[in-house]
């Protein structure tokens, strides 16, 4: 059998090739150069970043947007610790995601070589897997385990940690060497069923329920089972609640939407409170969407589909619950129930009628702030104008705090799918930038917009750079307080005004900014300006800086347009 000598670090490369990888984002150091040296010859995608948190962040996006695996790279040492926060986030959201990490020589391992450190032990509990290459010529083996593992089960960041030595080494590789499986080019790799005697009691409940809601988070994007989604609770006239993540999973148009639940909403935790029967799809229940644990209320019938059996129980006990695929899941309740359909759809009417009127109610309610002309900026005439502007197929990237909550809130999707892009798996800021170059990446023509405040852009704003340079298209929003907001409001609204202590930013004029890096940067500093900023910014090419001036009073900071969400008890916390 005919072998050709290649170094590791062209193995891995070839790898990739071989899965049709997408972009990859890293900062390279001596470690992984054969890898690099393979990639151009190669022809890959591989963007250099400027900090390696940036480059977890945009494959994260990327993954989270496209389905395909996202692609990362580091060097040793603060190359690899740098990931950790960006892991995280993918392995608390289940995104698909393999990342390569240089190590030292084996032959020098601990004895004090520059930048050695115990990386695999720092990196293991930040990834779904972490591989330690110990040999040239396992590379190929090694990386088809790391793309199954990535793409199957709930997805996850797989770490294949490389030394020196093994990428540098060589190896006559066979083509059947270099083989691999195309169902692990995307997540969901493989699918599984509930069982079919708990989806005919979980069915058998959904028919005899009067006010059943239905709990929609991040597993169904996951999933891709958005359209199934839509479609079953159509068919029954059955109401949906989603989280940040889930949002989308039904068009938030859709007269069955209740929109947000959890720490904010809008109708949706009235609605849980008065519901016969919860059905749970793809959602953890977390401390944000369930108020700390305070929905649902103990002692209602729930019905809990996810793809992790871990997850049953572990914050709410399920009466039934449905360990599989959510889109198959869906579809095998759909079939169950296909016979009672018309008859619950008929039924449910005057339900889903409620629940329309009480969101049209809702908005009556909050069209004064909706549209509000105070100046600085209203968050919520901010989100109100980005509703208007955005395209049916558009994407929302929001960064940690104040913007994806406020995004969760208040932005609409007009159809169902994964339009929103929050980073909730780990709620840390710095997102927005990165988020928004990995989504451009996988947008396919689609707008991308990313949501961030100045925290949050200050800590990656060198990415500017990098954009650029990609000549990526997108506008990022940045929520400019001049503040840590979150962090301030809550100083505010536990202790009193004028309490304030390391949460005050110095007054930036962020569009001057952008444009220093060689970007468009348009300032917003009146309401009536943000309908013509949008209008100039979407459709621009290149990174586009929105610099919205919005209120620096921190009473008025915290996600919300109609004061529920400046209630704070003792314990209470209300991020």
């Amino acid at each position: 059998m005919a072998t050709n000598e290649m170094t590791g670090g062209e193995a891995l490369a070839r790898m990739i090739q071989a899965y049709r990888g997408g972009p990859m984002f890293g900062m390279g150091g001596f470690q992984l150069l054969p890898f690099y040296d393979a990639t151009r010859r190669l022809g890959l995608a591989h963007h250099l970043i400027n900090d390696e948190r940036a480059g977890v962040f945009a494959a994260d996006a990327y993954a989270k947007v496209s389905g395909r695996v996202g692609l990362a790279d580091a060097t040793l040492g603060p190359g690899a610790t740098n990931l950790v926060t960006g892991l995280v986030e993918a392995l608390n959201a289940g995104t698909p995601m393999v990342v390569l990490v240089g190590d030292s020589h084996r032959d020098h391992s601990w004895k004090n070589m520059t930048q050695e450190c115990r990386q695999t032990e720092i990196l293991r509990p930040a990834a779904k897997e972490l591989i330690r290459v110990e040999a040239t010529h396992r590379i190929p083996e090694l990386m088809r385990r790391a793309f199954a593992v990535a793409t199957s089960g709930r997805p996850g960041p797989v770490v294949v940690d490389v030394p020196e030595d093994v990428c540098h080494g060589t190896h006559g590789f066979s083509e059947d060497d270099l083989r691999t499986n195309a169902a692990n080019e995307a997540a969901p790799a493989i699918r599984c069923r509930p069982e079919a005697a708990a989806t005919e009691h979980a069915a058998r409940l959904l028919a005899e329920a009067k006010r059943p809601i239905l709990l929609a988070g991040g597993g169904v994007h996951i999933s891709g089972a958005a359209d199934a989604l839509s479609a079953f609770v159509n068919a029954l006239n059955l109401p949906v609640a989603h989280t940040m993540t889930g949002k989308g999973a039904i068009a938030c148009s859709d007269p069955l939407s209740a929109g947000l639940f959890g720490r904010y909403d809008r109708i949706a935790n009235t609605l849980i409170d008065e519901a016969d029967l919860v059905l749970v799809v793809g959602c953890k229940l977390g401390e944000i969407a369930t108020k700390r644990y305070a929905l649902p209320l103990k002692g209602k019938p729930i019905v809990h589909l996810d793809i992790l059996p871990e997850e049953f129980g572990r914050t709410t006990d399920a009466d039934v619950v449905l360990w599989g695929d959510a889109r198959e899941g869906i579809a095998d309740l759909g079939a169950a129930l296909a016979a009672d359909a018309a008859r619950i759809r008929s039924r449910q009417q005057g339900y889903a009628a409620l629940v329309a009127g009480r969101m049209a109610e809702w908005r009556r309610g909050v069209q004064a702030r909706l549209t509000s002309d105070e100046t600085p900026v209203n968050m919520a005439r901010l989100l109100h104008e980005l509703n208007l502007a955005m395209p049916a197929d558009g994407i929302l990237v929001a960064d940690g705090g104040f913007a994806a909550h406020w995004g969760g809130l208040l932005y609409d999707t007009k159809r169902p799918g994964r339009g929103f892009v929050p980073d909730r798996g780990f709620a840390s800021i710095g997102y927005g930038l990165p988020g928004a170059m990995g989504a451009a990446l996988a947008a396919n023509g689609r707008r991308v917009v990313s949501l961030t405040g100045d925290g949050g852009f200050n800590m990656m704003i060198g990415e500017l750079e990098t954009a650029r340079r990609m000549s990526l298209d997108f506008t990022i929003i940045v929520v400019n307080n001049a503040a840590s907001g979150y962090v301030k409001a809550l100083q505010h609204l536990m202790y009193g005004p004028g309490a304030y202590q390391a949460s005050d930013l110095a007054e930036t004029n962020y569009a001057r900014v952008a444009e220093a890096f060689g970007c468009r940067g348009i300032r917003v500093e009146q309401p009536g300006q943000l309908a013509g900023a949008l209008a100039a910014a979407l459709p621009a090419k290149g990174p586009t800086v929105v610099d919205v001036v919005v209120t620096r009073d921190p009473a008025k900071m915290l996600p919300g347009v109609d004061n529920r969400a400046a209630q704070v008890k003792k314990g209470d916390r209300v991020a």
